[in-house]
């Protein structure tokens, strides 16, 4: 049993796996945060440490007070330095053996950085790590799939549409729709990163697998679920590269406060890197088989959960 800090545990990802950890009885967990949130649980207030990440020194004493051997960060993309502080900081500390820092997505590359500003902030992170004598790995679990049951599937992460619009039945695939994909659940990647505390060796990349399909495959499950035929259309490489792609009717609401540019721009980044299979993570690196009795839930099973009707 070890100590276990969920940095940015009060947050969206972050929530999902606190509850994974304060559900299970193999380690104790605690949650690094700069306030207490009227939004956490009054079960888990007892759990908060709160914490300036500015201040190297505190942090440090904030991890050896609370005997802190593993860190998971859940901390946002715009919370660079707060991360890096955390990882000097886990460095100094007597205490502090393991980190794991906020990954969570596809495996990152130069390219990606180049073109993505939060791809350079996991790169940097990751850069950082192997400068210290911490153990660490980097869980990769493609795409959430809570974004396709909501709002009936629980989940903590707030509503985003890619590729495939749930609520309008239309969908805007990214080239050819035959490129795979992983998609994961917020809350079974959180039941892998805790089963993954207690191994003895740390791997340097754990991939975590809900289920890989095409978006061809997705759609036909979403058509089966819904009992009705999806409007598709297909971005070709050029539109994509150009940076834009296919508005679905979805999009249209978030506008006021997500501009139409940015949120194409993204889109398309999204969709070449489906292109250029960035999604299709690496079985042989896959948690899943050290876990076989984690059973994530398929796309079919979050899709029936969300929108079969009763």
């Amino acid at each position: 049993m070890v100590v276990v800090a969920v940095a940015g545990g009060t947050g969206n990802f972050g929530r999902a796996v606190v509850d994974a950890f304060h559900n299970q009885n193999d380690h104790t967990v605690k949650i690094l945060t700069r306030k207490v949130s009227l939004e956490v649980d009054t079960s888990l207030q007892p759990l908060v440490v709160t914490v300036n990440y500015t201040d190297i020194p505190s942090l440090t004493k904030a991890l050896e007070d609370n005997k802190v051997h593993t860190i998971i960060s859940t901390l946002s993309n715009f919370e660079a330095t707060a991360q890096e502080n955390l990882i000097h900081a886990a460095e100094a500390s007597k205490t502090t053996k393991r980190f794991a820092p906020s990954e969570f997505g596809m495996i990152y590359t130069e390219k990606h950085a180049a073109v993505f500003p939060p791809a350079k902030v996991k790169i940097e992170a990751l850069k950082l790590l192997k400068t210290t004598s911490l153990e660490y790995t980097i869980f990769s679990s493609g795409f959430f799939l809570d974004y396709y049951g909501y709002p009936r599937v629980k989940t903590y992460m707030p509503p985003l549409t890619w590729a495939v619009d749930m609520a309008h039945n239309a969908a805007a695939i990214p080239g050819s729709g035959y490129d795979p994909i992983v998609f994961t659940h917020t809350f079974d990647v959180a039941k892998f990163i805790v089963a993954s505390v207690g191994r003895e060796k740390w791997p340097e990349r754990s991939v975590i697998i809900g289920e890989k399909m095409t978006w061809n495959e997705f759609v036909n499950v979403a058509e089966e679920v819904k009992g009705t035929k999806f409007t598709v259309t297909y971005d070709p490489l050029e539109t994509l590269a150009a940076g834009t792609a296919t508005e679905l009717p979805a999009h249209r609401l978030v506008y006021a406060v997500f501009p139409k540019e940015q949120l194409m721009r993204i889109q398309s980044l999204f969709g070449l890197w489906v292109i250029q299979r960035s999604f299709d993570l690496p079985e042989d690196q896959a948690v899943n088989k050290v876990f076989p009795d984690i059973k994530p839930r398929t796309v079919k099973d979050v899709l029936r959960e969300g929108w079969e009707e009763n």
